[in-house]
């Protein structure tokens, strides 16, 4: 091994430093696509963002957008809207007073008849056979009787000659026949009268509506065979809730509309129940038509009840009233502030309700007080933004 080398004496050594390699710098190129997108995607969120900031302005209290209208007394009908069919004024049932088989049917549904006409007839065999027979025993009573006076009238012209209690007898026995005879005719008329109801006749004039037997048929007194009604006065026949039944009187002015009709009809309420149906909680009502009509009985008609009328009166819209355990108020529009007024309605079923005290002419209400509270901020917008 070689000894290490030793400078001379007088040189100068210097040390050679070789700096470290460094890490090569990677090639400058474009940016990744990925990266792109992510920085376009994040400034149109921003921009988005910031635009509907400045369209909504959050930090902005514009208040909640309603529509108003000015109190203004004006004409007020207060009706009330119902549904019913038209019927005859009266309608008449006839039943056979006795059972048996039909054996002759002579009126048709829809068929004009005439008080008395004969409608229909049962088997009246039997009833007649007990009529001969009691025509034969006041037959029997007549010759009896005639047999009783004839010996009477001889008994009397030889009194002289019998004994008083003969004469007696042949009196009494002439008392006898007569009563015989009385009672053997009131049979025969009430077997003559039995008959008579073997027949069924028109009760009144009118038409035919219904017929529920043929020829044949076994009918009894519990089921009407005809059903039978003068068509020349109709009347709607409907039912008013009791909410309402104490609002409806005789009288009262009504418009008609028959379905499948554009025309109106005048009327009027002709008749009330006296009571509520405790079943249906209806009030059963008749209107009649102020001048005559022709309709097919049981065909739907609409009927408005007049039931108040006033040349000016304040109303607002249903809507605008709210009720709650305060009682029933509307908010008015007040210098951009929503604020509650009480206020009396008359509640009826229709789209503007009446109010009798709280609002005055001039007053700004909200037509929807759906949301609103008292001291809310509202928005009216001004009529010309609205459009045409």
């Amino acid at each position: 091994m070689n000894p290490p080398l030793e400078p001379s004496p007088g040189s100068t050594t210097r040390e050679l430093m070789v700096p470290p390699p460094s890490k090569p710098s990677p090639p400058v190129g474009p940016a990744p696509v990925g990266s792109r997108w992510w920085r376009w995607t994040a400034v149109i969120a921003i921009a988005i963002a910031a635009g509907a900031l400045w369209y909504f302005q959050p930090w902005s209290a514009k208040g909640q957008v309603v529509t108003v209208e000015t109190v203004a007394p004006a004409p007020l009908i207060r009706v009330l809207a119902v549904n019913g069919r038209i019927a005859p004024q009266h309608l008449v049932d006839v039943k056979p007073t006795v059972g048996g088989r039909l054996v002759v049917v002579l009126a048709e549904a829809g068929a004009k008849v005439t008080e008395g006409d004969v409608l229909a007839r049962v088997d009246a065999s039997v009833q007649q056979a007990m009529v001969r027979q009691a025509l034969a025993g006041l037959d029997a009573a007549l010759v009896g009787q005639a047999q009783a006076h004839a010996n009477l009238v001889r008994a009397e012209a030889l009194s002289d000659n019998i004994t008083r209690k003969a004469l007696e007898d042949a009196q009494n026995a002439g008392r006898t026949a007569d009563q015989e005879v009385a009672r053997q005719t009131a049979a025969f008329d009430q077997a003559q009268i039995e008959v008579t109801k073997y027949t069924l006749t028109a009760p009144v004039t009118g038409t035919i509506l219904t017929r529920t037997a043929e020829e044949g048929q076994t009918v009894d007194a519990t089921k009407p065979v005809f059903t039978m009604a003068d068509l020349t006065t109709l009347v709607v026949e409907t039912d008013v809730d009791e909410t309402y039944a104490a609002q409806i009187t005789t009288g009262l002015a009504a418009v008609l509309q028959l379905k499948g009709e554009t025309g109106k009809l005048d009327g009027h309420v002709s008749f009330v129940a006296p009571q509520v149906d405790a079943a249906t909680g209806g009030l059963a009502v008749k209107i009649a038509f102020d001048a005559p009509v022709t309709a097919p009985v049981g065909l739907t008609a609409t009927a408005n009840i007049i039931v108040d009328q006033k040349d000016a009166a304040i109303s607002v819209p249903r809507a605008a009233v709210v009720t709650d355990v305060a009682g029933s108020a509307v908010y008015l529009a007040v210098a951009g502030i929503a604020t509650r007024r009480a206020v009396t309605v008359v509640d009826w079923p229709a789209a503007r309700l009446e109010v009798t005290t709280g609002l005055v002419a001039g007053d700004v209400v909200i037509v929807d007080a759906t949301g609103l509270s008292n001291g809310a901020a509202v928005v009216v917008p001004d009529p010309a933004d609205a459009g045409p």
